[in-house]
C-alpha cells in the first residue's frame, strides 16, 4: 500500500515522502496517529503543495535548533549520587536525570533528545550528545560526583 508521510517516522521515511507499507501497519498505526495519508491522485497533488510548507517548517525548526545548540554549548551539568566501592554508583544517571538538571538551569530539553547509549554508572566527567534536530547535534559536559556517606 502506498502512503504519504505527514511526519517523520523512524526507520520508514521523512515527512512528505511516498512510501510503501503493509496495509495493517498503515491502517492500525500510521492512519490513526495521523502520521500518514493514503496516496491517491488528490492527495498526491496536495502533497506537492504541502512539500513547500513542510520545507519551510523544517527550515524554521532547524534554525531554532541551531540557536538552542549555541546556548547549550556552554552548559555543564553536575549530578551527585551515592557511591559504593570502586566509585560505582548506587543506581545510575539516565537521560531523565540530565533533562531535569538542565531544566533547573533554565534549559528545557525533552529527555528523548538526549542520546545516552547506556546509563552512566560511575563517577567522572562525560560528554553527552543532544540531538535537537536530525541535522543539528550538540554535546554537553555531565559531571557525576560522589555524595559524601554519613
Amino acid at each position: 500500500m502506498k502512503v504519504i508521510l505527514r511526519e517523520d517516522v523512524y526507520n520508514l521515511g521523512r515527512s512528505g515522502e511516498l512510501v510503501s507499507v503493509k496495509e495493517g501497519y498503515a491502517r492500525n498505526y500510521l492512519f490513526p496517529k495521523a502520521l500518514a495519508m493514503l496516496a491517491n491522485q488528490a492527495n498526491v497533488r496536495q502533497l506537492e503543495h504541502e512539500k513547500q510548507v513542510i520545507a519551510l517548517r523544517q527550515q524554521k525548526l532547524k534554525g531554532t535548533a541551531q540557536e538552542q545548540a549555541k546556548k547549550l554549548g556552554s552548559v555543564s551539568v553536575k549530578i551527585t549520587r551515592k557511591v559504593g566501592e570502586q566509585d560505582k554508583l548506587y543506581g545510575s544517571v539516565t537521560s531523565l536525570d540530565i533533562a531535569e538538571s538542565l531544566a533547573k538551569q533554565g534549559q528545557a530539553i525533552d529527555r528523548r533528545l538526549i542520546h545516552l547509549p547506556e546509563p552512566i554508572k560511575s563517577i567522572g566527567q562525560f560528554d553527552v550528545e543532544i540531538r535537537l534536530h536530525r541535522e543539528v547535534t550538540t554535546t554537553i559536559k555531565v559531571e557525576v560526583a560522589g555524595e559524601a556517606q554519613a
